[in-house]
């Protein structure tokens, strides 16, 4: 069974969208990428506070 975690190896601040990446098998630059227009267009400070909150709530990977 997949379980979601932050990445250790592939991360940039925390690996929550190298976490993510690894969940859904795609490149981490894509997820970075994704992560980056949709906080430009939906809100950059709504980007920030899902990220932090992602943050917390998602656990770090071993």
């Amino acid at each position: 069974m997949k379980r979601l975690f932050r990445s250790k190896s592939d991360k940039m601040i925390s690996g929550v969208c190298g976490g993510l990446a690894e969940y859904l098998n795609i490149d981490s630059t894509l997820i970075r990428l994704a992560f980056a227009l949709g906080s430009v267009f939906l809100a950059l400070i709504g980007g920030i506070i899902a990220y932090v909150i992602c943050l917390f709530v998602i656990p770090e990977g071993e």
